[in-house]
This record gives structure tokens, C-alpha cells and sequence, in this order.
């Protein structure tokens, strides 16, 4: 059989832990800060992790990563 492919856009956007989960940006960080508030804009730091249906969908783009 021959390798299935990787998404090229999912493994540039996503990281699957060891466990298995799947780490992202956080959303809402790209334009319009002023009008965020400064609460917002601190939990939004970093990576979060998806949720599970979520991660399933990603799962299928990344083959060999779980």
C-alpha cells in the first residue's frame, strides 16, 4: 500500500501531543485587539487544546501523528 498524505495545512496550524490530543492557536488573535478586552487577550495567549470532535477531525488530515 502505498503512505497516505498529510494535509499540508493541518500540519502547519496543528500539534498532536504524546497523549494524543491536539494543540492549536488560539482563535480570535489576528486583527481588532483594541476593541478585545484586556481579559480576553491575556486567556488567549499560546496554544489551547481542541475539543474532541474537533480533534477527530483533525486526526483524519494528520495520518501518521497520533
Amino acid at each position: 500500500m502505498p503512505k497516505m498524505k498529510t494535509k499540508s495545512s493541518a500540519k502547519k496550524r496543528f500539534k498532536v501531543t504524546a497523549t494524543g490530543k491536539v494543540l492549536a492557536g488560539q482563535a480570535g488573535k489576528r486583527h481588532g485587539m483594541i476593541k478585545r478586552s484586556n481579559k480576553f487577550l491575556r486567556n488567549a495567549r499560546g496554544t489551547t487544546t481542541l475539543s474532541a470532535p474537533d480533534a477527530k477531525i483533525v486526526k483524519g488530515f494528520m495520518p501518521y501523528d497520533r
